[in-house]
Order: structure tokens, then C-alpha cells, then sequence
């Protein structure tokens, strides 16, 4: 059997028209869905993602309350426009975009955001909530493979997953997300401590790549049928370029594996 691509496009536009109509259902209603996003400095894959980011909230109809400073904002400064936002109604939303300039401490900033409003889920009461399975905002990525996996029909329930990164922001989640009752997965967590990794991965049912190292999952690595959904994009030599940003192996012939990411919000070295 020749591997099936999970076409992440397609799944984006798919969740993107969803979107759009709940969204205009709110608007219907007198409500404005609005997403404050905040940049410190000019870091190019940061600003990249966040014309992205604005591009999509046009897209689905939410207002974009884009907040661009730059590098030399002080702590107390972010710290203090984060509670404006908070205090203000209109705004639905606060995404504080990673990383921040050194001198600013990334703790102190998640910390602030209220729960109600974080969307990125990284605040330590989204955490509890997400591990318990009480309603709150998911972290993205953890849940867009989620997303993934079941619009390519990939069944969870009873299935072995095996996540290899332990990142506050990808490995972590994505493995109590999977765990949780409603996709009912076994879950191994792997990282770089883990002896024989490919002793691991070759029993997957379902294997994450989460890792932030370039072809760190080889084709020999995994068992043939295996879904593989590869989190982001590395730059590498001699590679050529591929649009989907994640991928479907379901074949006998154990078909080479896409390199994990290397982006603003993934994992560090001493995640992995």
C-alpha cells in the first residue's frame, strides 16, 4: 500500500469555513469575536506568523487587534497592556506571541493573561483545566493534530500513540489530549532520554513527531501502516519543499518520515 498524504490544507479550510459561520452567527447577535495579538520586536518567523495569524481572522470574519511594539518594551509596559486587555470586553481573546526579548520574563507574561482569554492555553490554570477535562482553550498545535487525525478518519480509540518530544507547548499536551476518554489512545511519551527511541516508535499505531531536530524519525523507524503526523517544518539541505504540513504513512513499504519543526513556538533543546 503507497502512503496516503493528509491533505492539512484542505483540513485548515475545512475548520476555517466552521469557524466563519459560528462567527457570524455571533455577529448575528450583536457579538464581535476579537483576538488581541502582541509582538515584541521583529524576530522574521514571528512577524511571519503573525501576518498569518491576521490573515486568517480576516478570513473567518473575527476582528484582528494587532499590537506590534517593539524590542526595547519593558516587562512592566507588556505586563500592563495585558491587563488592559483583559479588562476590556470587546476583546475575546489574548495571544501573546513567543519568543519574547530576553529581558522579558516568559513566565510573568503567561501568567497574566487571564485564563479566560488565552488562547494559546499556556496559562497554568488552562493546563489544569485541559488535564482534568473541564472547558478551556486547548494549545493549538496539540489540537490541530488532533483535528488531523480525525479528518483523515485515523481511528485513536485503543490505539498506541507515541509522541516523541516533551515540550510544555506540543509533547506534553498532545500526550494528555490523546490519553483523555474521548480519544482513548495509549500514549509513550518519548524525548531525548529515552533509550533504544526507535524500539518505541516502531510500535506505534500512531507516531508524533514533536521533536525540533531535523530527521530525527527515520523511514526504518516505523512499521508499516503507521500514521505519522509531523509537527512543522525544519530548514534543511537538499530537501525539496513540501506544502502540507502534515503527513498520513499508511504503507507496507515504511515510507521516509518528514523532519519535526523549528519555529517560534516550539520546543528547545532542553524539551526535546
Amino acid at each position: 500500500m503507497s502512503a496516503v498524504v493528509i491533505d492539512g490544507f484542505s483540513v485548515a479550510a475545512s475548520v476555517r469555513a466552521r469557524v466563519a459561520a459560528s462567527v457570524a452567527e455571533l455577529r448575528a447577535d450583536g457579538v464581535q469575536p476579537c483576538l488581541a495579538v502582541i509582538l515584541v520586536g521583529e524576530d522574521p518567523a514571528s512577524v511571519s506568523l503573525c501576518h498569518r495569524q491576521g490573515k486568517a481572522l480576516a478570513e473567518v470574519g473575527m476582528a484582528d487587534r494587532s499590537i506590534r511594539l517593539p524590542a526595547t518594551t519593558g516587562e512592566e509596559e507588556l505586563l500592563s497592556l495585558i491587563a488592559q486587555l483583559n479588562a476590556d470586553a470587546s476583546v475575546h481573546g489574548i495571544l501573546v506571541q513567543l519568543p519574547l526579548p530576553r529581558h522579558i520574563n516568559e513566565a510573568r507574561v503567561i501568567m497574566a493573561i487571564d485564563p479566560a482569554k488565552d488562547v494559546d492555553g499556556f496559562h497554568p490554570v488552562s493546563i489544569g483545566n485541559m488535564v482534568i477535562d473541564r472547558p478551556c482553550f486547548l494549545p493549538c498545535t496539540p489540537h490541530g493534530v488532533l483535528v488531523l487525525l480525525r479528518e483523515a478518519g485515523i481511528a485513536t480509540s485503543g490505539a498506541h500513540a507515541v509522541v516523541v518530544g516533551r515540550s510544555n507547548i506540543v509533547g506534553k499536551p498532545l500526550s494528555i489530549l490523546l490519553s483523555r476518554r474521548d480519544c482513548n489512545a495509549t500514549v509513550t511519551l518519548c524525548h531525548t532520554g529515552t533509550k533504544d527511541l526507535a524500539s518505541f516508535t516502531r510500535q506505534a499505531d500512531i507516531l508524533i513527531a514533536a521533536i525540533g531536530k531535523p530527521r530525527a524519525i527515520t523511514a526504518d523507524m516505523i512499521k508499516p501502516g503507521a500514521a505519522v503526523i509531523d509537527v512543522g517544518v525544519n530548514r534543511v539541505e537538499d530537501r525539496p519543499r513540501r506544502r502540507d504540513s502534515a503527513s498520513s504513512a499508511t504503507s507496507t513499504s515504511r515510507p521516509p518520515a518528514r523532519s519535526p519543526p523549528s519555529s517560534p513556538r516550539y520546543p528547545a533543546a532542553s524539551d526535546r
